[in-house]
């Protein structure tokens, strides 16, 4: 019973709260007016038809293009923040003596959110 309690509290120790909670990667959305857009990530994935949906790192910054025929192309920067969830994650990490949880978060991007999201592009039609 014991050597489980250790293991237990041993794995706890070596994993972050947010990485085990919230996860390293999110969703991405990218929504454009008029509807119908092609949109490339400068990681590149791409999809032919918004609304769209990428799962990228939390921790990713990238440009967001997005075009339509006869409309302006419309690019975006998409960066991250601290999380509300992952800042309270760390916070816990540091105050139970989980210092290899804290690194584990801050390392992987756990603790982040991608900013803006979802991406809402008005493309000027002609």
């Amino acid at each position: 019973m014991v050597g489980r309690i250790f293991a237990l509290c041993a794995a706890f120790s070596l994993a972050g709260c947010a990485t085990i909670t919230r996860g390293t990667k999110d969703v991405l959305v990218v929504n454009s007016t008029p509807g119908g857009a092609q949109v490339k990530l400068s990681d590149g994935q791409s999809c032919d038809n918004t609304p769209c949906s990428f799962k990228v790192p939390r921790k990713s910054e990238l440009n967001v293009m997005v075009t339509k025929d006869r409309c302006k192309p419309q690019q975006i920067r998409v960066t991250n923040r601290i999380a509300s969830g992952g800042g309270a994650a760390m916070a816990g990490n540091v105050l139970v003596g989980g210092i290899i949880g804290a690194g584990v978060d801050a390392s992987s991007g756990a603790m982040l959110e991608l900013v803006p999201n979802p991406v809402n592009i008005q493309l000027e039609c002609r």
